[in-house]
């Protein structure tokens, strides 16, 4: 039966690996043996991520991109397996969000959100799924979110991308069995990382937030057996059971009061 030991030895991409679930499921990964490309933006966060898996014996590499720019994905494939690393593990993590009235949130913020949530992922993944169908074995992560089984308002740019992420894996996924290659999507809800700060989205934060270091045990599980979605809590995993029987308009009406932000929030 497929485990997460079948990791051993082998080389795992990781995107947005410098914060959050990023760097939880580095640390995931090398602790049943992968080696670590890790690539961010921000170089002294990767070197320090670095230092700690090395210092467990890990083998890793840094290379430092801003998935924001279109040429940063051939850019990493460039400096890994253009350069003779066999990636045989791609986790498509990088993401970004902004909490805001849409008519008020500059525009600039809500294509960036496409192009790496959106544009990034599909061009990483069509760059590094084509040669593992010619070795016919490989593994792709990708985090979507449980905002994308719904409209979430005032993170509608956000919900959307993550929807079409989830989406992409799924189709990806059915695509590319027949190589031997497994493809999941990742739907986590509300977990601990910067993400909230970052978007602004504090009032998203609720007390039942789950560490990121569970998501990614059971996320790296899951695609080590090839499960094609995993929702890591079990509201997460009612909740998106639900919204298949509701309105959604009832569903995005009750989101839109609730997230509605108060006077300066956003």
């Amino acid at each position: 039966m497929a485990n997460p030991q079948d990791f051993r030895g082998k080389w795992a991409l990781v995107t947005g690996a410098s914060a959050g679930i990023g760097t939880a499921l580095a640390r995931e990964l090398a602790s049943h043996g992968a080696n670590l490309i890790l690539t961010a933006r921000r170089a002294e966060r990767l070197e320090a991520l670095a230092a700690e898996l090395r210092g467990r014996g890990v083998d890793v590499r840094i290379v430092v991109a801003d998935l924001n720019d279109p040429i940063a994905p051939q850019q990493i494939f460039d400096a890994t397996e253009g350069a003779g690393l066999t990636v045989d593990i791609v986790i498509n993590n990088a993401g970004l969000g902004q909490y805001s009235a849409f008519h008020e949130s500059p525009i600039e913020q809500e294509m960036s959100q496409i192009r790496v949530n959106c544009e990034a992922v599909v061009r990483v993944a069509r760059l590094f799924i084509a040669p593992m169908v010619k070795r016919r074995r490989g593994w792709m992560l990708v985090v979507a979110s449980t905002a994308s089984f719904q409209p979430v308002p005032y993170l509608s740019t956000y919900a959307a991308t993550k929807a079409f992420d989830r989406i992409f894996a799924l189709g990806i996924a059915a695509e590319v069995a027949r190589f031997g290659i497994k493809v999941t999507a990742l739907c986590p809800g509300t977990t601990e990382s910067e993400f909230f700060e970052v978007a602004r989205a504090g009032r998203f934060k609720r007390r039942s937030i789950q560490s990121a270091e569970e998501v990614a045990r059971q996320a790296i599980a899951a695609l080590a057996r090839g499960q094609r979605t995993i929702i890591p809590y079990f509201n997460g995993r009612f909740t998106a059971l639900l919204v298949r029987f509701l309105p959604v308009t009832l569903i995005t009406h009750v989101i839109e009061r609730a997230a509605r932000p108060r006077t300066g929030e956003a």
